[in-house]
């Protein structure tokens, strides 16, 4: 990774964490466990994961680590734990293409919060990029819309903002390392769920498919999409997430017979050719 230019460290850490993401929609379809059940195993399970993981790394300089994040620590905490309670709810509550094309909105948001905040206005490239693939969102939401599924379409949109905010925060604090406060925000998640949770029992497929999506779909991407901003632009970052957007729904079309429709389809292409002819100017460049 050292001989890796920020262009490139960033972009892989994106690409790699979106490809763990894509099959996350998928488990959260398969799993039998009420919706507070499986937001409080996708925020314990993922806690208990990394904390582990970094205070063998870190040691108790992880405590060190956390306090010294100051106010970015506190707002990402926030963000975080809120876009992993809205995402679950609104995939119980729409169309999985839904709520992944209401996703698809945060790398506009975060460029528009870049430009304002940080002086960080994207490039001409990326606005390009951001603009065409919002308006192939726009071309899919306008046929979901016709389903009515505004519960879990609003909340897909809060998940975009708060994805977008993460994003920007990380990225203002770039000298500073924000994964014990995503940890903080995965503890805080299950706290919240234990409110509401009716069972904790894990039965059959359960057993398998809920400790697996919660490791390789939400511990693991979230550790790489936390550092990833500190070397390219948040509005990147979320770009990579538009991948998410056609890949998500293709797993679950495959699997459970959910099909996207055909304006899911062609918008995903659009979204997915912009992405690719975007990264490879941006790499080549680099």
């Amino acid at each position: 990774m050292n001989n890796l230019t920020n262009q490139q460290k960033g972009s892989l850490l994106a690409f790699i964490a979106v490809i763990f993401i894509t099959p996350d929609s998928l488990f959260i379809r398969l799993s039998n466990i009420d919706t507070w059940g499986l937001v409080f195993y996708r925020g314990i399970i993922p806690f208990i994961t990394v904390f582990l993981g970094m205070l063998l790394i870190y040691k108790l300089n992880f405590f060190k680590i956390l306090f010294s994040s100051g106010y970015h620590g506190l707002i990402y905490i926030g963000t975080f734990s809120i876009t992993n309670i809205t995402f679950v709810v609104s995939i119980q509550n729409t169309n999985v293409a839904n709520t992944l094309v209401m996703i698809a909105t945060a790398p506009v948001l975060s460029a528009i919060l870049g430009a304002i905040f940080l002086k960080e206005p994207p490039d001409k490239k990326t606005w390009i990029s951001i603009i065409i693939t919002f308006l192939a969102v726009i071309y899919i939401f306008f046929d979901s819309i016709k389903l009515g599924n505004f519960y879990g379409d609003i909340l897909g949109f809060v998940t975009a903002i708060g994805l977008a905010v993460g994003a920007v925060t990380i990225r203002s604090a770039k000298s500073k390392n924000l994964v014990p406060a995503a940890v903080v925000g995965k503890l805080l998640v299950a706290t919240f769920a234990l409110l509401f949770v009716e069972s904790f029992i894990l039965a059959e497929n359960d057993l398998i498919i809920v400790p697996l999506m919660c490791i390789l779909c939400v511990a693991i991407p979230f550790v790489l999409v936390t550092i990833a901003p500190r070397f390219i632009p948040a509005a990147e970052v979320n770009l990579f997430f538009l991948l998410e957007t056609i890949i998500g729904p293709i797993w679950v079309w495959l699997i459970i017979k959910e099909q996207p429709s055909i304006e899911t389809l062609q918008g995903g292409v659009v979204i997915i050719a912009t992405i690719a002819v975007h990264s490879f100017l941006k790499l080549r460049k680099s």
